[in-house]
């Protein structure tokens, strides 16, 4: 997925630019990048992979290339970013949360018009670059941005970091947050609330969807009116938001909990106690304990000291390795024991497989599963929220396949909770992991307990059900 951060002052602000762009590191694991302006005008930039480090080790040597009081930064699952750009609008540089699902033809519009790309990653069109060429079509920053949102199909929310200030611009359809907090001499905008916190700023103004905002030290002015609609990722609040932060006013904590006591006060199957698996999984197990009226332990705990969070090596096995050496069963908790064990979502299945391996051999009696959100089904056009590149990597998927022989049959039904294929397909995975049990929360489930209206998150790895909005 991905996270950015900026921040503009009245003195040198490099201190909040790293520690506010670090604070988005749980959002992404490929690559990490800043880019500021520098008292003599000129920018300076920095990008460094973090697929084997972490972002503050990676930054804090070079920090003091950045003298100047405005900068932005990002942490990316993606492209290398930030881009910087001389354009007939002037000199810029860019970072972007985005997913541009239509990219093959709007690079070769790019190409027909005589541009030249120049920042490849990974052998393929930089997409933060396409963004950039796009937005320079118009004949003000403003204009772009809005030309931009309407030629994307997927989402963009975007960083400019210019001589004027910065320029905040969120996804026409809300998909993706951003924030501005404020400080006596500094504003900062972020799509994490809470990266405000430690560094001293206040949350002053949530950005609408496809609002685009220029902010300098004394504060900020609409250049955008909001023209989109709030439809923003609910995936946020099951998996890749902070405990702490909070979208359109709803805490992550929050909902996790929710989820959690919603299934658990519908669920009757017979357990001793409830755990999670840690840990996206410990505030829905939480709430999952409270609604059930079953005691909640650690029968598996993480190793905090060397494996805080599960960098992504690019070689599957070694990803494997990583996600099972971090996780500790307790034997003294779980053994002889019937346990829930609460996680955040299925994607392939193979971490869980081998997890539910790992209890039964570590003593437990029965293992059944809680999961907080519905099954995945619908590979996302509009986020980068998983690395799957094929719908079959979805467990759910091939599942359907070996159901009905092709893996795109009848998928209404399947994402229906309660109907004959739903529980067919349920059964399968829960065979196929070795689970006792398998239970998957509702999407009224997770609709109540984000607490705003359907219309207003998107579900469609769920249910198929959104469209993109241009």
């Amino acid at each position: 997925m991905g996270g950015l951060f900026g921040v503009i002052s009245k003195r040198r602000c490099v201190t909040d630019l790293f520690y506010g762009t670090d604070y988005h590191s749980h959002l992404g694991t490929k690559r990490g990048g800043m880019a500021g302006i520098n008292p003599d005008g000129s920018f300076v930039r920095a990008i460094h992979s973090l697929k084997q480090s972490y972002f503050r080790v990676k930054f804090e040597s070079e920090l003091y290339k950045f003298e100047g009081n405005s900068g932005i930064g990002v942490i990316s699952d993606n492209e290398s970013q930030p881009i910087v750009m001389n354009s007939h609008l002037g000199r810029f540089a860019a970072v972007s949360v985005a997913k541009v699902s239509n990219i093959d033809s709007l690079e070769q519009q790019v190409l027909d018009s005589g541009k030249n790309f120049t920042e490849m990653s990974d052998g393929m069109t930089n997409a933060t670059e396409l963004i950039c060429h796009l937005i320079t079509e118009g004949s003000t920053f403003a204009e772009g941005i809005d030309y931009m949102h309407h030629k994307v199909y997927g989402s963009c929310t975007i960083l400019l970091l210019t001589p004027e200030g910065i320029i905040a611009a969120r996804d026409f359809n809300g998909r993706t947050p951003l924030v501005i907090g404020k400080k006596e001499d500094s504003y900062a905008v972020a799509n994490e609330d809470f990266s405000f916190c430690n560094l001293g700023y206040e949350k002053c103004y949530e950005l609408g969807p496809g609002e685009a905002v220029q902010i300098t030290a004394d504060g900020f002015r609409q250049i955008l009116e909001p023209r989109g609609r709030h439809h923003i990722c609910s995936f946020l609040w099951i998996y890749y938001g902070y405990p702490s932060a909070a979208y359109e006013g709803v805490n992550v904590d929050d909902v996790r909990y929710n989820l959690g006591r919603l299934m658990g006060s519908q669920d009757d199957t017979p357990v001793d106690i409830v755990s999670s698996i840690p840990d996206s999984g410990t505030c829905m197990a939480i709430g999952y304990a409270q609604g059930r009226g079953i005691p909640y332990r650690n029968a598996v705990v993480k190793y905090t000291p060397t494996w805080p969070r599960s960098f992504m090596p690019a070689d599957q096995s070694m990803r494997d390795v990583v996600a099972k050496m971090k996780l500790i069963p307790n034997y003294s908790i779980m053994r002889n024991r019937s346990v829930a064990f609460c996680d955040d979502s299925i994607v392939r299945g193979t971490q869980l497989r081998d997890n539910v391996e790992a209890f039964k051999s570590h003593g437990s009696r029965e293992v059944h599963i809680r999961i907080s959100c519905p099954p995945l089904i619908f590979p996302c056009p509009f986020l980068n929220y998983s690395a799957s590149k094929s719908p079959l990597e979805f467990i759910s998927r091939r599942v359907i396949k070996d159901l009905e022989g092709s893996h795109d049959k009848h998928l209404d039904e399947y994402a229906m909770y309660g109907s004959d294929r739903y529980m067919a397909m349920v059964e399968s995975i829960k065979n196929q992991l070795k689970m006792n049990t398998l239970k998957f929360n509702t999407i009224d489930n997770l609709v109540a307990a984000i607490g705003l209206d359907k219309n207003c998150i998107c579900t469609h790895c769920f249910d198929g059900s959104d469209k993109c909005v241009i």
